[in-house]
């Protein structure tokens, strides 16, 4: 039995916002320049749940994300520009990433991931059985996984993570 909590969290849709990309472009932040990637905005409510999660999780909050070598040094550029780390509380230490998808729930399982937030219905999948509480985060059409459940945005989240710790 598990003695605490620990949550995962997605980077791209689910931190990052790239469909909100001031361009309109949301593929900036993978195929644009350096500027017009940090200019993709953080997804709408994501700072102030983070830090609140952070708080609750005693420090217990990981980001996990699957991308290549180029988009893994973006990733950590962006989340330095942004003040991520300083903003949220979550230690910069606690940055996983993995070059495929499957490959999360080998990261969840070493860091004992108890609750899970992606935008990625397989990826949920792939930590059935090893994730206790999963969450498709957004509003895709995409089927939701056995045993997740939806959020449509961070309010949703951060109450469901909650009602699962009271």
């Amino acid at each position: 039995m598990k003695t605490r909590s620990v949550l995962g969290v997605d980077f791209g849709g689910v931190i990052n916002d790239g469909a909100s990309h001031p361009s309109g472009d949301d593929t900036a932040f993978l195929s644009g320049g350096f500027d017009e990637a940090m200019q993709t905005p953080a997804m709408a409510g994501v700072v102030p749940s983070l830090a609140r999660l952070t708080r609750t999780f005693q420090g217990q909050v990981w980001v996990v994300s699957k991308c290549g070598p180029r988009i893994q040094e973006r990733t950590e550029q962006w989340l330095r520009s942004h003040r991520f780390f300083e903003e949220t509380d979550v230690p910069e230490t606690h940055i996983r990433f993995c070059r495929k998808r499957p490959e999360k729930a080998v990261h969840c399982a070493e860091l004992g991931i108890t609750h899970f937030v992606d935008d990625r219905s397989d990826v949920l999948e792939y930590l059935e059985g090893i994730v206790e509480h999963r969450y498709l985060f957004g509003s895709r059409a995409a089927e939701v996984p056995r045993g997740a459940k939806r959020v449509k945005n961070w309010i949703e989240a951060e109450a469901s993570i909650f009602a699962t710790l009271a």
